[in-house]
């Protein structure tokens, strides 16, 4: 992080990623500066062509019309080098961004991915938008897979289009969970808004810094997780982010960008990791006992049986078989189920928009009708 810049290397090195196919080129950019630039400069060409073929007719005037043809056409030139100057800058600090973070990668053992497009990831936010791209990642699998990074997406409304931007950490467990969710009650953001009866209160002051979110018939399963000790971890370690457990992944969720060149946040980020998977292969003995009913199970020996295969042999008692339930969640606890509240305030909304003109119509006709009679 702390490596003096090297314009030249961090060039190449971004030229190295683009070669590999591992960043997207620039040259739809590029082409574009240069038919923008092509077009106002012939559109300027043709006006002094025009001025100076209608000069002995127009005289005087044909100065004064170029000057206000050429005066637009002079800015847009212009506002055109000021972006391209502006463009190379800023491509100038990304490359250096890349280039340092490249480098701390290799020296904290993990690989850095410059651009994932549409992350294929299970969590929530992953879901959302459009142009949705994960970028500036770091990746390491020892002692388990962890990947931090950060993720942008675009929302419109129709007028407006609107970046957000997170950092995430995204840690790989040893078996598929139920999807819970931890909104954090301090940082102002939520992963969704969920049907109710999915909130579950937990002991201590837990609920002082997080919300806790279980599908439904699953409160147990949540309680066996968010042991008093795993609950302190999470309020010692990770009260600022969201956090959400869904398949075999976890994902915290930061409204701020995680993978900088500060050296402070890596350090924070990386306090936040070794905390929490410190606690997290008691969670690999978790078994979602649902799906033991559906689990097939090895039939006994009936005593007639062996007694015709054997007469001499005595029938064996048949033992009490336990079959263990498989390793997966039910349907009903892979996902949280959404509120609807925001499609009721809209309908009632709209039917206010609807109801009240005929009421308010339908009043005045009566009373029209009353005082005609």
């Amino acid at each position: 992080m702390l490596t003096p810049p090297d314009p030249r290397a961090a060039k190449a090195f971004t030229a190295q990623l683009r070669s590999a196919g591992r960043l997207p080129g620039t040259g739809a950019a590029v082409a574009a500066y240069a038919v923008a630039f092509a077009l106002i400069g012939g559109v300027g060409v043709v006006i002094v062509v025009l001025a100076a073929v209608l000069s002995p007719f127009l005289r005087e005037g044909s100065f004064i019309l170029g000057i206000l043809f050429l005066f637009p056409i002079a800015l847009g030139l212009g506002g055109l080098a000021l972006a391209w100057f502006l463009g190379q800058k800023a491509q100038r600090t990304q490359e250096d961004r890349r280039w340092r973070l490249a480098g701390f990668s290799r020296d904290v053992g993990m690989e850095y991915v410059p651009s994932v497009p549409a992350p294929p990831l299970p969590g929530v936010l992953f879901g959302i938008g459009g142009d949705r791209t994960g970028y500036d990642i770091l990746r390491g699998s020892e002692p388990r897979f962890v990947e931090i990074g950060n993720y942008a997406y675009t929302t419109s409304d129709g007028r407006n289009t609107h970046t957000s931007r997170w950092g995430y950490i995204a840690i790989r467990l040893d078996v598929p969970l139920p999807h819970i969710v931890l909104d954090a009650v301090g940082n102002g953001v939520k992963l969704g808004v969920w049907e109710r009866g999915q909130r579950l209160s937990l002991e201590g002051d837990f609920d002082r810094y997080f919300h806790l979110s279980c599908p439904a018939g699953y409160e147990r399963d949540a309680l066996y997780l968010f042991t008093p000790d795993v609950m302190a971890r999470f309020v010692d370690n990770a009260s600022a982010l969201e956090v959400e457990i869904v398949d075999d992944w976890m994902f915290l969720y930061s409204p701020d960008e995680l993978s900088t060149l500060d050296p402070t946040r890596w350090a924070w980020a990386f306090a936040v990791v070794s905390a929490l998977i410190d606690k997290l292969d008691q969670w690999g003995r978790w078994r979602d006992d649902t799906l033991r009913a559906s689990a097939p199970t090895a039939l006994p020996t009936l005593p007639g049986a062996a007694a015709s295969a054997s007469p001499a042999a005595a029938p064996a008692p048949a033992p009490l078989a336990f079959t263990p339930a498989p390793v997966g969640v039910a349907p009903a606890g892979q996902r949280l189920k959404r509120s609807n509240a925001w499609l009721i305030a809209l309908l009632v909304v709209a039917g206010a928009f609807v109801v009240v003109p005929v009421v308010l119509f339908a009043v005045g006709f009566l009373i029209f009708l009353a005082q005609s009679s």
